[in-house]
């Protein structure tokens, strides 16, 4: 292999390919494998408990159809995954506190804020469990913890709650990606097919001119794992880090840039388009940072 830099493996809700999803098992083996970072989706419950889930609801991984902002603590903790071994629903708590054992410092975290709670809230309460946490004394969380933010309104909050944390823009839009460029250390998490379709290159160019770091969002086949390694991203997020290391392992820059497989390139096509029709929805939805200095962030 030449010189090429490598994009990091992130964990994507943990070794999701051989553990079930956004539990602790799946965080411990992803570390174990060699991840550089551990990708994972909060949730609030009744009580205020941040929890790491992906789904608002516990049908999927937990064979119930309640929400879990409906139910405390005490009950979800009782629960188990469908999916073999059977996992409990750990707290952001339970994660830190596993993260911050000697020997894991350079392990670090991305943390993918759910739309669907009280963005105040969400905000405050993970910046409270964070403190409750001791770090590692030779790395604080603030160098470990980047906050994932898919709209504008939580730039301000996470400046209020976390302040010098990172935020990392999570999207499928360059047009609603490109605002966050007047932000101090934003960075950019976008959907892989984005930023193979048209005008993805120049996005990627615009961010590298930027001094950000770029990740994209979820790459499991090989062929887009290597895609990602010539473009030099920063992190690659998938569910399966361990055959992501071994590609990394494997690849050679001086080779030829193999041809698109057709079955990808529909599924860009199919993404690009998806996005062409909802982003505007999107930015209306989610009111764009307008004209933000960092002066003027929420106090």
């Amino acid at each position: 292999m030449g010189g090429k830099r490598l994009p990091q493996a992130i964990a994507h809700r943990g070794y999701k390919a051989k553990f079930p999803e956004n539990t602790m098992a799946a965080f411990r083996s992803a570390v174990e494998i060699g991840a550089h970072a551990i990708e994972t989706d909060v949730h609030l419950t009744k009580d205020d408990v941040v929890v790491l889930s992906h789904d608002a609801t516990l049908k999927r991984c937990f064979g119930k159809p309640d929400r879990i902002i409906d139910h405390e603590w005490s009950y979800l903790s009782s629960l188990r995954t469908i999916a073999k071994p059977h996992e409990a629903m750990p707290r952001l708590k339970d994660l830190l506190e596993y993260l911050a054992q000697p020997g894991l410092e350079e392990i670090w975290l991305l943390l993918d804020i759910k739309l669907g709670n009280d963005s105040d809230d969400i905000m405050r309460l993970i910046a409270s469990t964070i403190a409750s946490v001791s770090p590692s004394p030779s790395r604080p969380w603030h160098e470990r913890i980047v906050l994932g933010a898919w709209a504008s309104k939580y730039v301000p909050l996470a400046q209020h709650y976390s302040p010098n944390f990172p935020i990392t823009h999570i999207g499928f839009s360059t047009s609603y990606a490109r605002q966050f460029f007047k932000v101090p250390n934003v960075s950019f998490n976008m959907m892989l097919p984005i930023l193979v379709a048209p005008g993805g290159r120049k996005f990627i160019h615009e961010v590298k001119a930027h001094h950000r770091p770029l990740l994209a969002w979820t790459v499991n086949q090989t062929e887009k794992m290597e895609w990602c390694i010539r473009r030099e991203l920063d992190g690659v997020i998938t569910d399966d880090p361990k055959l992501f290391l071994e590609v990394c392992k494997k690849y050679d820059d001086q080779s030829p840039e193999p041809w698109m497989s057709v079955a990808w390139m529909f599924d860009v096509l199919r993404i690009y388009l998806f996005a062409l029709f909802f982003a505007p929805l999107y930015m209306k939805k989610f009111d764009p940072l307008g004209n933000y200095h960092p002066s003027n962030r929420r106090v």
